[in-house]
């Protein structure tokens, strides 16, 4: 079995809630920019994800459009990988997202999860082994993504089954 990767992004900034309905909320240009940027650190660090989870919302789905148009850029031959908009991602919670990843087949290798806070946040809290675990908070702020691998198959993806090794904020 081969190593598989799971990328955790939150959504990038967004419009300050008004009289829309959260789930159409879009990005600020910061966010486009920044969205730009978890784009670019992905392809910088050859992380390529073969399939997408994302919220339907409207902020997440711009989130995703910038990082794939960012890594289209970097032109490095990946096939554009296969994206499933669930709504699970924004009206549910961490549950959620661990049943997603246990319906991933092992021929994926690395996965990528937009979403929204707290559930991101507490989603990659909860995969990190207790011997790795040093007690502080992971807090994703906007545009933050969690990189995190393990050996073996998605559907043994629980709290603790998956290392911490990479964390980065994109700004643009």
């Amino acid at each position: 079995m081969s190593a598989r990767t799971l990328v955790i992004l939150r959504h990038a900034k967004a419009e300050t809630p008004g009289d829309d309905p959260d789930f159409d909320r879009k990005l600020t240009t910061r966010g486009e920019t920044d969205a730009d940027a978890a784009g670019a650190w992905l392809a910088d660090e050859r992380i390529h994800p073969d399939l997408v989870f994302c919220s339907p919302a409207a902020r997440t789905r711009q989130t995703w459009q910038g990082v794939s148009i960012a890594l289209a850029q970097a032109q490095t031959g990946q096939v554009s990988p296969e994206v499933r908009y669930e709504k699970s991602l924004y009206a549910g919670g961490r549950t959620e997202v661990f049943d997603l990843l246990r319906t991933v087949p092992d021929t994926v290798r690395t996965v990528l999860v937009v979403g929204h806070n707290p559930t991101v946040s507490e989603v990659s809290v909860l995969l990190v082994p207790d011997e790795q675990w040093d007690g502080r908070q992971i807090e994703l702020r906007t545009a933050g993504l969690a990189v995190h691998r393990a050996e073996g198959s998605w559907a043994t993806t629980e709290p603790g089954s998956m290392s911490l090794t990479g964390r980065h904020t994109a700004r643009g």
